[in-house]
């Protein structure tokens, strides 16, 4: 059947569009809030994560009123940064893939990126040490990525070409293609399933990895990336080897003053879209009436009504807490805790009093095990000691992170989620304690006499801070039964004006991820004006 529109949704989104024009061409002279969006509809934003923010952004864009609802004191979520002693801490993501995601955002705010940002190209990407202390080094360069090889295994350079070859089709297909649909019906999986197929994604990363390259150190060094954005890479389907190649050819970038700083550029591009945020500001459940969200009311008793609501947080945590007594079909209390979830993070944030020159941005060290200590992890649920981790130095880059002469680091150690049953008041003084005789015999010595400022979290914090289901850092585990249409829609299947964007949903955790799910889900949203 044919939609019909009235004369009046024509006049409502022509004067629409002439505003918002108007409002990005001459931004110093636009008309005030008061005047302009007090006949727009309301959009109501739960999570100022960068999910949260890239939709806010697109919902401003198409017309709305948003408001952003915040639990913390400040904004991005799990990126939120905070400072101690004049060491600043990113305390969540610290690379920057994707930039052209982020070009979009600017773009519908009438701006350029490099006018609010200064987005720096890294060289290398990471280093990966082995626990015999010899390095792997991974950057875009494919003469430099060549001689690494080469030092493990002149046989494998070849084979490392046709690995990326092959990322290379999966990253076109599976980021290009099916990051950009919403699999909000079966159908739109069922078509995507042969392809897949043929690209392997019914394979495991280190599966797929390990056709092409022969040497163990080598396998591990380019099966990684998983880990990343909180999967074993001997569960996660295949298709997350378009990391590889997105890396590779578009980067690896770091913003100049930290991943905070994209996140202030972010709530700049809103405010300037006359978005606001409230901050300490906890949505205690959305309000429903029939089958529809009708807004949220909050911790305080507040009620607040809305057009469309957007939840960033976690869905577990949106359908089992946030949507009340409703009856859910398909989310149910059962299926969640079935859900297989991301491995939780210990992540140790600490200053030092002197430099260390000799350890690179990023930093992997891994342990004597690989697959069995991600079996301890994701499987048996058990605490290893032989962890590994990952050590983020962002003054290698950009020195006003740290006081004159000083260094700014975390180290991120993959751990099980609250599953384990894990007593981390008891456990995390001695675990850090752990992490930093690690550091002192590997990259760091003499760490202990050298730290300024200290501060820990747990996956116990990531559950009471950041609403994790089960603690867990990235959401469920993106195996590949659990991603594309059996991830949680971004269209929400138990309550319509309801939608859905972060780690949790389609396509998944990273900051690529989440940006892709705020414009995934604007496709089931409606512009402003059509709501007239």
């Amino acid at each position: 059947m044919t939609k019909t529109y009235t004369a009046k949704y024509y006049l409502a989104r022509i004067l629409t569009e002439v505003i918002y024009q108007f409002m990005l061409v001459t931004p110093d002279h636009s008309p005030s809030k008061d005047t302009i969006v007090q006949n727009l509809r309301h959009a109501i934003v739960i999570g100022s994560g960068f999910g949260g923010l890239a939709a806010a952004i697109r919902l401003s864009a198409k017309g709305y009123n948003v408001t952003v609802l915040e639990k913390l004191d400040g904004p991005g979520g799990r990126a939120y940064v905070f400072e101690d002693s004049g060491f600043v801490f990113d305390s969540g993501p610290t690379i920057v893939t994707a930039p052209w995601l982020l070009d979009e955002l600017w773009e519908l705010c009438g701006r350029k990126v490099d006018q609010d940002l200064d987005l720096r190209l890294l060289f290398p990407f990471y280093d990966v040490r082995f626990d015999d202390g010899s390095t792997f080094t991974l950057s875009g360069d494919y003469d430099a990525m060549n001689r690494e090889i080469a030092k493990f295994s002149p046989k494998d350079v070849d084979n490392f070409k046709r690995f990326m070859a092959h990322s290379r089709k999966i990253y076109e297909y599976g980021f290009e293609e099916l990051a950009n649909v919403s699999f909000d019906r079966l159908s739109a999986m069922v078509k995507a399933v042969p392809k897949i197929i043929a690209l392997g994604g019914y394979r495991t990363v280190y599966s797929m990895v390990s056709k092409y390259i022969k040497h163990p150190k080598l396998r591990i060094a380019l099966s990684l990336h998983p880990l990343l954005i909180g999967g074993n890479p001997f569960s996660v389907t295949a298709m997350y080897c378009l990391i590889n190649y997105l890396e590779s050819n578009w980067g690896v970038h770091f913003v100049m003053g930290g991943t905070g700083k994209l996140v202030q550029a972010l709530v700049g591009l809103l405010k300037r879209n006359n978005g606001q945020i409230r901050y300490n500001t906890e949505v205690d459940r959305i309000h429903i009436e029939g089958d529809q969200a009708k807004g949220v009311v909050l911790k305080s008793g507040e009620h607040i009504k809305a057009d469309i609501v957007v939840s960033n947080a976690d869905a577990a945590w949106t359908y089992e807490h946030l949507i009340g007594d409703k009856r859910r079909k398909r989310w149910t209390s059962g299926k969640l805790r079935r859900t297989r979830y991301s491995m939780g993070v210990f992540v140790w944030y600490f200053g030092t009093r002197r430099q260390y020159p000799d350890v690179p941005h990023h930093s992997m060290i891994l342990g004597p095990r690989y697959k069995d200590l991600l079996a301890d992890i994701f499987w048996r649920k058990r605490v290893p000691r032989d962890f590994s981790l990952y050590l983020h130095r962002p003054t290698a880059t950009d020195n006003s992170m740290a006081p004159d002469g000083c260094d700014t680091f975390y180290a991120l150690v993959p751990v099980p989620h609250l599953d384990s049953g894990t007593d981390w008041a008891k456990l995390g003084p001695n675990f850090q304690e752990q992490v930093q005789e690690r550091l002192e015999t590997t990259v760091l010595p003499d760490l202990g006499e050298n730290l300024v400022c200290s501060h820990y979290v747990t996956p116990k914090d990531f559950e009471g801070r950041f609403n994790s289901y089960k603690g867990a850092g990235f959401g469920p585990e993106p195996v590949i039964w659990q991603s594309a249409w059996f991830r949680a829609h971004n269209r929400s299947e138990e309550v319509d004006n309801l939608y859905l964007v972060g780690a949790s949903t389609h396509p998944g955790a990273g900051i690529p991820g989440v940006l892709t799910s705020a414009r995934v889900v604007m496709e089931g949203i409606p512009h402003a004006c059509e709501l007239v």
